[in-house]
C-alpha cells in the first residue's frame, strides 16, 4: 500500500501545473492533500475521478484558505472530519479515513509565523491533536499520521539550524511536543530508511531557496509502533514541483 502526503499550496494551482498527470503516474493507493485552498465546487473533480480516485474534502469556512482532502483508490470503511473543536474545525484541518485495520489521519497543522496569536493557536492545536490521537488509539491502534506538521523535529531536518532557533516551526516547545508524540508510540517512517542530512519537503519561494536546497522537513508520515514491521520504504519526492512543498511517501505491506 503506497500512501502519500502532499501540501499542494492550492489544489487548483497544482492541477494547472500537471498534478493529475503526475498522480496517474505515481499511482498511490491513498494521497493526503493539505492546503487545498478551495471548496469542492471550485475544483474540476472529474479529472481526479478519471484518474481513478474517490475524493473527500474538508474545506475551511474562509475562502481560499487552508483545507485538506483525501484521494483514494478504494472506498474507506469510515471517513470523518475535524477534531470536534469548532475553532480548529472551521479551518478545515483534519480528515480521518479508515481502511481495514489502518486509520489514516491527514492534518494541516497551523503555522505560527504570523505572530503570537497564531503561535498560541498552533500550540493549542498541537495539544488538541495529541489528545485526539490518544483517544482514538483506544479503539484504532494502527494509525498513520500524515500531513504538513509545520515543525522541523530535529536539527537535521532544517537548513542552518543555528539560524532558526527563534523561528516558528523550530521552536523548542514545538520540538518538545514532537518528542512527546513520537515517544508516545510513533515512528518517523522517513528516518527508518534515510538518516542523511539535507533532506527537506518545503522551501521558501524567496531567494531561490529550492535551487540552493535551503529547506525544512515539515511533512511527515508517522506510523504506530505496531506498524513498524510493515514498512517497506519511505521517501521524499523532491523532484515533484507543483508547490513550495513536495510529496512524502510511505510504502507498507499490509
Amino acid at each position: 500500500m503506497k500512501i502519500l502526503s502532499y501540501n499542494v499550496n492550492g489544489i487548483r494551482a497544482a492541477m494547472s501545473k500537471g498534478f493529475v498527470d503526475w498522480l496517474k503516474s505515481e499511482n498511490p493507493d491513498v494521497i493526503s492533500i493539505q492546503e487545498t485552498k478551495a471548496n469542492i465546487d471550485q475544483v474540476n473533480v472529474a479529472e481526479i475521478e478519471q484518474a481513478g480516485y474517490l475524493h473527500y474534502w474538508n474545506s475551511a469556512e474562509k475562502k481560499g484558505y487552508s483545507g485538506v482532502a483525501v484521494f483514494c483508490k478504494n472506498k474507506p470503511d469510515s471517513i470523518s472530519f475535524g477534531l470536534g473543536i469548532d475553532k480548529f474545525d472551521i479551518e478545515g484541518r483534519v480528515i480521518r479515513a479508515d481502511f481495514g485495520d489502518l486509520t489514516v489521519i491527514n492534518s494541516y497543522f497551523p503555522s505560527g509565523t504570523t505572530g503570537d496569536v497564531r503561535q498560541d493557536f498552533k500550540m493549542e492545536y498541537l495539544e488538541a491533536y495529541l489528545n485526539y490521537i490518544k483517544n482514538l488509539e483506544k479503539t484504532r491502534p494502527n494509525l498513520l499520521l500524515n500531513g504538513d506538521f509545520n515543525i522541523c523535529h530535529k536539527p537535521i531536518d532544517i537548513n542552518h539550524p543555528e539560524r532558526h532557533q527563534n523561528s516558528s516551526g523550530f521552536l523548542p516547545e514545538e520540538r518538545e511536543w514532537f518528542d512527546r508524540l513520537v515517544n508516545s508510540g510513533f515512528v518517523d517512517t522517513f528516518r527508518v530508511f534515510n538518516s542523511s542530512p539535507n533532506q527537506y519537503s518545503w522551501w521558501s519561494y524567496r531567494q531561490g531557496a529550492r535551487g540552493k536546497n535551503l529547506g525544512w522537513r515539515i511533512d511527515y508520515n508517522l506510523v504506530s509502533n505496531s506498524l513498524k514491521n510493515k514498512l517497506k520504504d519511505a521517501s521524499i519526492l523532491s523532484n515533484v514541483v507543483h508547490s513550495d512543498h513536495c510529496p512524502v511517501s510511505v510504502l507498507m505491506d499490509l
